[in-house]
């Protein structure tokens, strides 16, 4: 660029000398005529009017004169600059030292990979507090689920939205959250079967949901955009016979966590009280159960971390965490974890363990609540 401008520079100086030269010849032919205009009844007619067309081809020449003047200073302001610019780029240099750009990007990268190692010596904790919310958006009915796959990669941040609990069958999905927010849909798909409650849940690009008037679990991939299992969950109570308790056709509460799959649902044998499932996630084959004591009707919610189920005593405002039980000991205890129920009614509340967050759908509003759990660091020498 210095050097183009420097070519321009000679060209325009060169340029400059001659149409200077031409304004010193026509000063001088200007004095000349108007001598001539004072004495030119001493001249012949033709002398004078060789001088008039003379002056008339010089003419054109001053206003070009003008905007080579102008070309010079403009060029000189651009010498400036790249002054300036190239003062600003060897600070830039002597401050990030020797490091170029993809010395500095490799360091970036290798930066994030110990931060990741670090994480995943963090082995599963337990639940300590609940904070938040944060409002994402508002929008829907007052009974929906929204969720990411939190099996997903670090570059896909796909949100899908199902409104309603049950008369629906259409699930929407967005590129990003911010797609989310406003409101820029990717793809809707119209799934085979209505779905009841919702309890659902995506994992590793599937949805699992609960068929409507069934204890069927449907295992629904959105890549293939077909079903490629349904299983009937044994003995599990459906269409309102152990909801939570708002109702909604909540019986079967599906989720995911560090682990895998669960089903949360109550049967008849167990009283109805809680009976927790861990599904195999291609077959739904039931892996485990556990039965608890606690019934499911006086939950207002539930959500998996690490293997243990937490368990809300209401939807309503005051509602806290106040119940647990571990499928590690197969124990239980209760719990005094308080969370701020913002707009009065939960209606879905679910953990994902890539965001390490909470997914809540809050009488139509949908919120996020960040948990923090108490870890348990692994060393080399665990096995």
């Amino acid at each position: 660029m210095s050097q183009s401008i420097e070519v321009l520079n000679l060209r325009t100086q060169r340029d400059f000398q001659y149409v200077l030269k031409m304004e010193t010849q026509m000063k001088g032919l200007k004095a000349k005529f108007r001598q001539i205009e004072d004495d030119r009844k001493t001249l012949m007619t033709k002398h004078f009017q060789e001088l008039k067309e003379k002056m008339d081809e010089l003419l054109p020449l001053i206003p070009v004169l003008e905007q080579y003047k102008t070309d010079a200073k403009l060029i000189t302001q651009f010498k400036e600059e790249i002054r300036n610019l190239s003062a600003v780029l060897t600070g830039i240099q002597e401050e990030i030292g020797a490091y170029d750009y993809e010395e500095l990007h490799q360091r970036v990268l290798s930066l994030e990979t110990r931060l990741r190692d670090c994480m995943k010596k963090l082995t599963c904790g337990k639940l300590m507090k609940i904070t938040g919310p944060v409002t994402v958006k508002t929008s829907g009915t007052r009974f929906g689920a929204w969720m990411t796959d939190p099996l997903a990669s670090e570059k896909n941040n796909r949100v899908w939205y199902m409104d309603s609990y049950t008369n629906n069958k259409i699930v929407r999905e967005y590129k990003s959250i911010a797609d989310f927010v406003s409101g820029a849909e990717s793809r809707t798909y119209n799934l085979p079967f209505k779905w009841a409650g919702t309890n659902h849940v995506v994992y590793n690009g599937s949805l699992y949901f609960n068929k409507y008037q069934s204890n069927i679990i449907i295992k629904y991939s959105f890549d293939m955009g077909r079903v490629l299992a349904q299983r009937s969950l044994e003995y599990a109570g459906f269409h309102n016979v152990y909801p939570y308790t708002w109702g909604g056709f909540s019986d079967i509460d599906l989720m995911a966590d560090e682990i895998g799959l669960w089903a949360v649902y109550a049967t008849n044998q167990n009283a109805g009280n809680i009976v927790i499932s861990q599904l195999n996630k291609d077959t739904l084959e039931v892996m485990k159960s556990w039965s608890t004591g606690y019934p499911k009707r006086s939950a207002g919610e539930s959500f998996m971390i690490c293997g243990t189920l937490y368990v809300t005593n209401s939807h309503l405002t005051g509602a806290k965490v106040y119940y647990s039980y571990s499928t590690k000991t197969s124990t239980y205890e209760y719990t005094d974890i308080p969370f701020h129920n913002q707009y009065f009614h939960i209606s879905m509340l679910d953990y994902n363990a890539r965001d390490r967050a909470l997914y809540a759908w809050n009488n139509g509003h949908q919120v996020l609540f960040n948990v923090t759990l108490f870890h348990i660091i692994k060393t080399e020498d665990d096995t």
